[in-house]
């Protein structure tokens, strides 16, 4: 019997996500109501739930559905939000963020991209993702300090400027590393940042202008 993408869906949450351990409420109800399908090329479509990142053209990928909802889930999101998304990518990640937060700014630097993932989002009827075409890891100044920030891709070092526009009290998520990357989380105190080392992970490297 072939299965719907709905169905496929709710097994993806159970066996891929609820089974790893992801708790929060707010992360599991978004991944189920996100169609991971949408954000995928049509030739590869079949495979949209499948537990694997998937290739979306310009050398980029769609994350893995367990990292999208273990990044999401570790960032401590409550819902009233301002967060900067460095990596749009096919915009999968920023519409899981949309379902639980106030808004979402998402850079990318590949011009395609962000234009095929507002397309996508804008079909999907998100009014809370606002989207900047530019190099990730000068973040977005005009809209600094957020209360969290995500990035996407993999970073050589954790970008001061991204540092600099959090919020006392904010939460970053950041992939460091080159060709094996280890996922880091950073909260900024009143006079220095709070590190902690989370778990190894595979990330399509941050593109800068240089």
């Amino acid at each position: 019997m072939k299965r719907t993408f709905e169905e496929k869906r709710e097994l993806m949450v159970e066996n891929q996500i609820k089974a790893r351990g992801i708790k929060n409420e707010k992360v599991l109800k978004a991944m189920r109501k996100v169609p991971r399908h949408m954000f995928v090329p049509e030739d590869i479509k079949k495979w949209s739930y499948s537990d694997e990142p998937l290739p979306i053209g310009e050398g980029q990928t769609i994350s893995q559905p367990y990292i999208v909802a273990y990044m999401t889930e570790t960032l401590e999101l409550f819902g009233n939000e301002k967060v900067l998304e460095v990596g749009t990518g096919s915009g999968y990640q920023a519409a899981i963020l949309a379902e639980i937060v106030k808004d979402v700014y998402t850079v990318e630097i590949i011009k395609s991209l962000v234009q095929k993932a507002k397309h996508t989002l804008t079909a999907l009827g998100y009014k809370n993702i606002y989207y900047k075409i530019g190099d990730g890891n000068f973040g977005w100044k005009e809209n600094a300090p957020f209360d969290t920030i995500m990035i996407t891709a993999a970073a050589k070092g954790i970008p001061p400027l991204l540092k600099e526009q959090l919020k006392i009290g904010g939460r970053m998520i950041i992939p460091v590393g080159n060709l094996f990357q280890e996922l880091i989380f950073l909260k900024r105190m009143k006079t220095k940042f709070m590190k902690k080392k989370l778990l190894p992970v595979r990330f399509v490297p941050l593109v800068s202008e240089k």
